[in-house]
């Protein structure tokens, strides 16, 4: 390569070097760098005389032809000529020096092409620098920083010079006036002192081990002395900061003697500095160098500072760290060095200095000293030793702190306490004590938007996991702590304050605990009497069940509380540890597999009782379980802040005192809970009335006689006596002490022993809640408003019949004030609010009522009708579940939605629990009736959740009634008709709730009726049977699917229904038809129909009546299906009138109202008629002028294609008729006839507007004006939806399905795609419908010389797609389509020319094996469609290059051979055309036509003459070209000439895979080279002129192409290639608009070597 040429392009990159575009940059630097490490001192000279040439060049551009040359200097030092280095130096040192003043970016450049020289050559360096540091001449600015830069990148080779260089300086120090001199020589300094202490650090390494600290050190002093004196007081806090750092690095250099002078200057001179500047960091680490100097040196001044010292620090050491900022955090850990360096000459001084601090309880004061503290216990550790003792009592102060950011301190100072042992001595259980305290700490409670803004801030959250972690280490890690921890943690277990301290402290005595048992130490068995601190085993066996009550609340200390009292069980009592080992694992392992919400509450409560039960029993010491009793009596005040546990400790009593034998302790533990429960609370009234309960189960009249005492006791009356208006707002509402009294009776009652129970009813219990419940004033009785005692009454009232009913199945009773009660039950129901569900009322008082229905005597039927009709009304009424509650009343509380679900849900079965009750009382039909009437006006209620509710009660009570049912003698199940008549239409109700419960009822209302014949409960009838089967196919919402069921359903239904039932059934199902449910009233008649069909024979009489009935009904009735089922009957008309009718209804105003649909559907019902009547409708079709041209306004020209009303109807009426499924027999045999009569109508229909004055010759009153025309009623979307009807009757679904899936039927309609459409159609008929087409092509072909161009367009477009399948071939129409297209190529229309040329083309697809036969027709119409010349969109031309492409594959040699050069050179301006499309087809055809050349030297040559285009094409734009050039490429492979670009091709060039082009075209660069030397010249002449293509990605990949031509060329060849067009070419596109093209034509300069 010429040397002129790489000069040429490195010029250009070099003016290219400032290009706006960053990646442009970025390459070019790249690229010169590539060249300079090719021929480093050509480019380095290059780069040189540019820089001098140009001396007037933008900064920016200077800096990075610098930096480009101190890369090549940096990579390629060792190939650089001495020379050159010399030049480079001198250059480096004139750009650096040339401008007086400071340009930071241009001067910093060369500065650094210094170093970088430096770092080999530092004699040369300094021989040039030096010559511009003169002794009395201020030096520039950069020499000086390059010194510096020198003295930290090459230490060893600079040290030597530096005593040289600081006596030159020192006197310029005095010189130098301006702050950022004096910036630059502090800067220096501090250089210099680091290099040398370095030096001097690693002498072993040295060139010159003679080297010593002393050298320096008068030099250093003298320049101290400047710095100290003069610089450090500067305004200018930068150069205040650098000196302070130069100072700190001189410090280790000075003589000590002098260094001893300073110190009390110098020490609060840098203190000082702190409040001047805002960055700390450098004071603090030069005072720490300082410090480090005296101490190493053994300063006695030193004291003198130490007061001002420790203040200046301490203050440091309290400013607040941010992480985020990291200065901060290095100046933190710099304070902390200065303590430690202080600590070790100044102890004592220290210590008391930091303890002193913390009492001041300022928040930073006090996080800085723990801070301090915390790191001198760490890391003095032999200096603190003797002080621990006056630590620990220091340390008391900020436990009491209030800040969460000093407690997070203390944490971490307690923390390292542990690990160096100080928690042993004394005082160190307060730690542990903080420690646990705020384990136990609350959330972080926000308001709402609140969050902090603190970066510092410790939320409660935090600060109680690092406690948390803290308890855990102690226990595990520090050894030491178990005897000091162990029992001492049982003291914190039964305190309320630390109840979220109850996890941890529980996982950890449990690892203490297990360690200790295990290794059977002695002090693992605790003596209670000694420890009085801790809690009697009593206490932590009822805290750690209680715990465990509610075992995920507390931070889930369920499970942990369980573990421990395993674990201790030997101190808790010995007689326990067999039970516990046993029975407490299991229980665990149930709460490992459950969650909050999935654990059963009830279960788990009533299985910790018992385990208390059986504790009880295994430990049978009555004396143990009274004291057990009496303490968790006591205990029970520390929950009155959760009352769930204290509840759950109430029933601990109950259960405790049914071991209790001592009397005495009962009654005496039954007053305390009467007298000290908190009676206001709803959850404790329960826990006491439940404690209670469980007491009487062993100790009855005891518990009865101290309620009894209660009731009349001094408590009562202070409540309830004159003075109650004026009694304390904390005073005990009497009303809420009288519920807990009635409570208890009922759980009294529960649990009472059976033998004793009924002889107390009336007398003690029901006695003693009625004299609470009625107050009697004046001896009138007053019912109380309170809900508190109405919710306690009809609980005890339903506990109370439970525990009768329970009883009285073993001995008769008759219960008297039944009666009464259930009057009190209904008024409680009546009262509730209806629109709301806010209070358990409902559900409570049914199930009450459901146990009081068993009792004798029976109820009146009234009393029943009025029961039944109340709960029904208070319950379905209700607003479904997630109804928001807007009406409620202040003082009510608002329910969770859990609560309300669960209120719901009990609500309802307490519901079905009383329906059962009533039901079993009266097991017949009317009993059933009385039930039913109830609810049967729900099913058909217009809400859905109403319905829902009803009918899921009805299949309850049915289901209910039949198992239950037992049939003596044969009784008429004289309600069934009507019972099937209400339920049936429900099976196709819009809710699948309901529609599922309604096959349940009829179901079992089937079975029951077979059951009244005889038939055994066990029976299985078939028919009845398949509904099972039937329901599942309910959840499908579709609606066919539904009303087959319905129809299936009928059929079972009238088989097993009598004759007398039916007429019933029938007349109901009537009704059915205008039901609230759409859904329902169409299943209605559904119903009928089947019934009709099925059982219509014994219905003679009525058979009129019901044909009137319909007609009038069809226009009444909304429902299209209704109306369907009704019109069946309309069908009889049409066999008898068929002329009259067809007239009549052709002439119904357009568009047809449904009315008029139904009657045309119903005509396609009987498939004979069908036929004649579309024979008719299709002979006028073909006949009649399909639409006339007007002129659309006077205003604009052209004509409009308006519709003729005729045969728009008959579309119409086709389309109606073919709706019928049974038009299918009509619809086959007609087949090719409505295909192709649909299809040229939808050709003549496309573009066509309707007539305004459509129904001018309409019959009928209800004439549409105009523009009350349907929506979506247009000409051509008629006859679309007839062909689509047409082809789903004919069972064409295959055709049917792709055409739905790829939007044909719009295309068809849209004059723009309507050929695509079409074209859509005939594949599909072709693939999926072939043995039809012979026949419809039959009736199409004269067709095609129709008058209308529309038809011809549709008729040729669809012909023209079958030829692209082989079923044309298979049933011989090949010629007469062949003939066809051919006399359409010279169609006057040019739609139709190029539909006529491809499907031409599509021949060589569908049947390859004609093409030879048909070759010179095809070859003769292809190359008159490439010249086409009136071709707007060039269509035609590109259907005849995808043609001719398409027919290539199969023509044989011969009858192309003379054509191939001739078709190249008509292909070859296509090649670069601006249309895609074009472009890709050209590409393709020339693919196709490799093979017809292989062999033929002349193509060859065409091939290499258009490889190139291709090769570029690759990265085309559009993704079509790309996949096109990979084809083409790949066949021509072979035709190439060389083996190599042959095995390329095909192994990378595939369509789907993507190509790395650049490796790509490397590769093939290197074969082209190889195989086709002689070829060089043509090739890079042809990429050269794509530099100036249209395609920005075009002209990248010619550079790309280029570039590697250029790198992979040996030498010899290079001869071959003109390089002065190469390189104006590159040059050229250096300067082009797009980047992309810039940033490869610089990547192609890098190739230049």
């Amino acid at each position: 390569m010429e040397e002129s040429d790489v000069e040429q392009v490195t010029l250009a990159l070099l003016d290219s070097a400032n290009d706006k575009d960053p990646v442009v940059r970025e390459q070019v630097r790249k690229s010169i760098l590539t060249l300079g490490k090719q021929q480093p001192n050509k480019v380095l000279s290059m780069c040189q005389d540019y820089l001098v040439k140009h001396p007037k060049l933008v900064v920016g551009h200077r800096v990075v032809i610098l930096q480009t040359i101190e890369l090549i200097v940096k990579t390629k030092i060792d190939d650089i000529s001495y020379p050159k280095i010399k030049s480079i130096i001198s250059l480096a040192s004139d750009e650096m020096t040339r401008s007086k003043d400071v340009v930071p970016d241009w001067q910093q450049a060369a500065s650094n092409i210094l170093v970088a020289v430096g770092n080999k050559y530092i004699n040369d360096i300094m021989e040039e620098i030096l010559s511009k540091f003169q002794p009395g001449v201020l030096p520039h600015f950069f020499v000086v920083q390059t010194l510096a830069s020198l003295s930290e990148s090459n230490v060893y080779g600079m040290v030597p010079f530096l005593n040289a260089i600081l006596g030159t300086m020192l006197p310029m120090l005095g010189m130098a006036k301006q702050d950022n001199m004096k910036w630059v020589f502090s800067s220096a300094l501090s250089h210099f002192s680091e290099s040398i202490l370095e030096y001097l650090a690693n002498l072993d390494k040295a060139p010159d081990p003679t080297v010593r600290k002393d050298t320096f050190s008068s030099e250093i002093y003298a320049a101290y002395d400047i710095l100290y004196c003069n610089w450090l007081q500067s305004r200018e806090s930068k150069l205040r900061l650098t000196v302070a750092e130069a100072v700190g690095s001189m410090s280790h250099l000075m003589a000590h003697d002098k260094l001893e002078e300073q110190l009390p200057k110098l020490i609060p001179t840098i203190l000082s500095l702190y409040k001047k500047n805002t960055e700390h960091y450098i004071i603090s680490k030069s005072l720490c160098q300082v410090l480090d100097a005296s101490v190493n040196m053994g300063s006695r001044v030193l004291e003198t500072q130490i007061d001002s010292l420790l203040t200046t620090l301490h203050q440091q050491v309290c400013a607040p760290v941010d992480y985020s900022n990291p200065p901060t955090v290095k100046n933190h850990n710099e304070v902390l060095r200065c303590f430690s360096i202080l600590a070790n000459t100044f102890p004592d001084r220290l210590i008391m200095f930091v303890l002193q601090k913390l009492e001041n309880s300022n928040e930073r004061n006090r996080m800085g000293s723990l801070a301090v503290l915390r790191h001198l216990i760490n890391s003095s550790t032999s200096i603190m030793e003797s002080k621990k003792l006056l630590i620990l009592a220091s340390i008391r102060q900020p436990l009491a702190d209030h800040s969460n950011k000093v407690k997070k301190r203390v944490v971490q100072v307690i923390s390292a306490m542990a690990h160096h042992g100080y928690l042993e001595l004394e005082g160190g259980d307060l730690l542990v004590k903080f420690i646990i305290q705020h384990c136990a700490l609350p959330d972080t409670y926000y308001r709402p938007g609140q969050r902090p803004s603190d970066p510092e801030e410790v939320t409660n959250e935090a600060l109680r996991s690092m406690c948390d972690n803290t308890l855990d280490l102690f226990t595990t890690t520090v050894g030491r702590l178990t005897d000091v921890l162990w029992p001492m943690l049982l003291y914190y277990l039964t305190p309320g304050q630390y109840s979220n301290a109850t996890a941890p402290l529980c996982k950890s005595l449990t690892l203490l605990g297990t360690k200790k048992r295990a290794a059977q130490e002695s002090n693992f068995n605790i003596d209670f009497n000694e420890q009085v601190n801790l809690p009697s085993p009593h206490i932590l066996m009822v805290r750690l069940l209680v715990n465990g009550s509610f075992p995920f609340r507390s931070r889930g200390h369920g499970a942990p509380s369980l573990s421990l009292l395993n674990v201790i069980s030997p101190n808790i009592h010995p007689n326990t540890e067999t039970l516990w080992e046993k029975e407490i694992p299991a229980l665990l392992s149930y709460l490992e597999e459950s969650t909050p919400e999935t654990l059963d509450n009830k279960k788990w409560e009533e299985s910790l009782l018992q385990l208390l039960a059986k504790s009880l029993v295994a430990i049978a010491d009555d004396k143990w379980s009274c004291q057990l009793a009496i303490e968790a009596t006591r205990y029970l005040s520390t929950y009155n802040q959760s009352l769930e546990e204290k509840s759950f400790l109430y029933r601990c009593i109950g259960v405790t005192l049914q071991h209790c034998y001592n009397k005495e302790v009962v009654q005496k533990q039954l007053q305390e809970i009467l007298i000290s429960a908190r009676h206001n609370d709803a959850i404790e009234r329960a826990g006491v009335a439940m404690g209670i309960g469980l007491c009487a189960s062993s100790h009855l009249d005891a518990t009865l006689a101290k309620l009894d005492d209660f009731g009349k006791s001094d408590a009562f009356k202070k409540a309830s006596g004159i003075f109650s208006l004026l009694k304390d707002k904390n005073d005990v509402d009497v009303e809420k002490m009288k519920s807990t009294l009635i409570l208890c009776y009922g759980y009294v009652a529960l649990h009472a022993p059976e033998d004793q129970i009924l002889s107390r009813i009336d007398s003690d219990i029901l006695r003693s809640i009625s004299k609470h419940f009625n107050t009697k004033v004046l001896g009138i009785k007053i019912e109380t408003k309170d809900l508190t005692m109405k919710l306690s009454l009809i609980q005890s009232v339903g506990l109370i019949a439970k525990a009768i009913s329970t009883v009285v199945r073993k001995q008769g009773y008759m219960f008297v004030r039944k009666q009464e009660l259930m009057g009190v039950m209904m008024d409680f129901i009546k009262a509730e609010p209806t629109d709301a569900m806010r209070t358990p009322v409902r559900h409570l008082v049914m199930t009450t009522c459901a146990n009081l229905i068993n009792l004798e005597p029976a109820l009146t039927e009234n009393d029943n009708f009025e029961m039944l009709r109340t709960c029904l009304n208070g319950v379905y009424g209700l607003p479904p579940l997630d109804t928001p509650d807007k009406d409620r009343g202040k003082d009510e509380e608002v329910l969770e939605p859990k609560q309300r679900e669960a209120l719901y849900k009990d609500t309802f079965n307490a519901l079905q629990e009383l329906l059962r009750n009533i039901l079993a009382r009266d097991l017949s039909p009317d009993g059933l009736q009385s039930v039913f009437k109830h609810i049967e006006a729900w099913l058909s209620s217009g809400q859905d959740h109403e319905r829902e509710r009803a009918m899921k009660t009805t299949a309850h009570i049915l289901e209910f009634y039949f198992t239950s049912l037992n049939v003596k003698n044969m009784v008429t199940f004289h309600n069934l008709g009507s019972l099937l008549g209400r339920l049936a239409p429900r099976c196709t109700d819009p809710n699948p709730l309901v529609r599922r419960a309604a096959i349940d009822c009829i179901y079992t209302l089937l079975y029951i009726q077979l059951r009244y014949e005889g038939f055994s409960l066990d029976y299985k009838d078939d028919s009845v049977e398949r509904l099972i089967t039937l329901r599942e196919s309910m959840d499908n919402p579709d609606h066919s699917v539904l009303y087959k069921t319905c129809s299936e359903l009928a059929k079972i239904i009238s088989k097993r229904l009598p004759q007398q039932e039916l007429n019933t059934l029938i007349f109901m199902l009537f009704e059915g038809l205008v039901d609230s449910q759409s859904n329902c009233s169409r299943a209605s008649s559904v119903l009928l129909n089947t019934l009709l069909k099925n059982r219509g024979a014994g219905l003679q009489d009525l058979v009129s009546e019901m044909l009137e009935v319909l007609h009038i009904r069809l226009q009444m009735i909304s429902e299209e299906q209704v109306k369907v089922s009704v019109a069946q009957s309309i069908l009889i008309l049409a066999t008898q009138h068929l002329q009259t009718v067809i007239n009549t209804l052709i002439s119904y105003p357009l568009p047809f109202d449904s009315w008029s649909c139904e009657m045309w559907i119903a005509l396609g019902a009987d498939s004979n008629l069908a036929s004649q009547i579309m024979e008719m409708l299709m002979e006028k079709l073909n006949v009649m002028v399909p639409y006339v041209d007007k002129k659309e306004s006077m205003m604009r020209a052209g004509l409009t294609k308006v519709a003729t009303s005729h045969p728009l109807a008959m579309t119409c009426a086709l389309k109606e008729m073919m709706l019928n499924g049974q038009s299918q027999e009509a619809v086959v045999s007609l087949f090719p006839q409505l295909f192709s009569s649909l299809l040229i109508r939808l050709g003549s229909s496309v573009g066509v507007t309707l007539p305004k004055d459509i129904n001018s010759n309409s019959i009928g009153t209800n004439r549409k004006s105009p523009t009350k025309l349907a929506a979506g009623f247009d000409v051509c979307g008629v006859a679309v939806e007839a062909l689509r009807i047409l082809l789903a009757r004919a069972q064409l679904d295959d055709v049917v399905k792709p055409l739905d899936q790829e939007g044909a039927w719009d295309k068809m309609k849209d004059p723009q795609q309507h050929t695509t459409g079409v074209t859509l159609l005939a594949r599909a008929m072709a693939r999926h419908a072939g043995p039809r087409l012979p026949a419809i092509v039959e009736c199409l072909c004269p067709c095609l010389n129709n008058i209308y161009e529309c038809q011809r367009v549709t008729i040729t477009a669809f012909f023209s797609e079958l030829l692209n399948h082989h079923v044309v071939t298979e049933l011989m129409m090949m010629d007469v389509l062949m003939n066809n297209m051919m006399e359409r190529i010279s169609d006057p229309c040019c739609t139709v020319r190029m539909l006529a040329v491809r499907g031409l083309g599509n021949i060589a697809v569908g049947s390859p094996e004609k093409v030879n036969k048909y070759a010179k027709e095809l070859l003769a119409a292809m190359s008159s469609g490439m010249e086409e010349k009136d071709d707007p969109g060039k269509r035609i031309t590109l259907e005849a290059m995808s043609g001719l492409s398409k027919v290539l594959l199969y023509l044989d040699k011969k009858n192309v051979h003379l054509l191939v050069v001739y078709i190249f050179m008509k292909i070859k301006p296509f090649l670069e055309s601006e249309n895609d499309e074009i472009r890709c087809a050209s590409i393709m055809l020339l693919g196709n036509l490799s093979k017809f050349g292989s062999g033929e030297p002349v193509f060859k040559d065409q091939i290499h003459n258009v490889l190139v285009s291709l090769l570029l094409h690759l990265s085309d734009p559009n993704l079509q070209v790309v996949k096109a050039c990979k084809y083409a490429m790949r066949v021509c492979a072979p035709v190439v000439g060389s083996e190599l670009i042959t095995t390329m091709f095909q192994n990378h060039l595939h369509e789907d895979k993507s190509l790395h082009y650049g490796e790509f075209i490397n590769d093939l660069t290197k074969y082209i080279i190889q195989d086709f030397p002689g070829m060089l010249n043509f090739y890079h002449i042809t990429v050269i002129q794509f530099f100036k293509s249209n395609w920005a990605e075009v002209r990248a990949s010619a550079a790309m192409f280029i570039g590697f031509l250029l790198g992979n060329l040996p030498e010899e060849l290079f001869s071959h290639i003109n390089m002065g067009s190469v390189t104006k070419g590159l040059v050229m596109l250096l300067q082009d608009p797009d980047p992309v093209v810039r940033v490869k034509a610089a990547e192609a300069m890098g190739h230049f070597h």
